[in-house]
């Protein structure tokens, strides 16, 4: 399987959704994920560990990915803290620019899924801690004042954000486990006429054999 990472120089950011109830796993929306935790798909474990990480105070970054070798489909994703990694340093361009904030810090916090042959995405790892202060947001405060003692900017601006799109993205993984229940029933329809016009194919021989049998007896 090849590995990428599809976050760009910060990454790309999965609004923030409670998403309980694409989770296979029976629990609380309380719940801490574990090794062997399942997710009837890539886009429900996103889910649900974007709400984890806005309810522990962190912002999800989707981070590397890896292809099947047979048919190129992601089979295993990488969900870190966006305090992951560490910025590299370019060149400066002006002594009178203002310096960026800090959003890299190395935190190693993260979850890994990888799609079994069930077609279940399950938890293979799970690193809880992290390496910075958390920063809790009021349930029904996006205005509210972040309770840190190092705000960051960007970090508000982007929970802001984070939280203008959770509808959206919880529509979209339901319409989604829709289509594909949609799909699925196409599928066992087709195969439920496939063999009916076999069987009028074959009672059509049978009956065309009788008739050449009479005409020439």
């Amino acid at each position: 399987m090849d590995e990428h990472h599809s976050s760009g120089e910060d990454g790309d950011m999965i609004e923030s959704s409670s998403g309980k109830d694409l989770v296979s796993t029976e629990g609380s929306s309380d719940m801490e994920p574990y090794v062997g935790m399942d997710f009837e798909s890539e886009e429900a474990a996103k889910v649900f560990y974007d709400a984890y990480a806005t309810r522990m105070g962190f912002i999800m970054r989707v981070d590397a990915f890896r292809r099947s070798m047979r048919d190129g489909k992601v089979v295993w994703r990488r969900l870190v803290c966006n305090k992951e990694g560490f910025r590299k340093l370019r060149p400066k361009r002006s002594e009178n620019r203002k310096p960026r904030a800090i959003t890299r810090e190395g935190c190693k916090a993260m979850i890994v899924v990888k799609k079994e042959k069930t077609g279940k995405w399950v938890v293979t790892r799970f690193v809880k801690e992290h390496n910075h202060p958390l920063v809790v947001t009021p349930a029904n405060g996006r205005r509210s004042v972040l309770l840190s003692q190092t705000p960051d900017e960007k970090d508000v601006k982007i929970r802001e954000l984070t939280a203008e799109l959770q509808r959206e993205r919880k529509r979209s993984a339901a319409f989604q486990e829709q289509l594909d229940m949609v799909l699925r029933d196409m599928e066992d329809h087709s195969h439920h006429l496939s063999r009916n016009i076999d069987d009028i194919v074959q009672s059509v021989r049978e009956i065309e054999s009788k008739r050449l049998a009479l005409s020439h007896s």
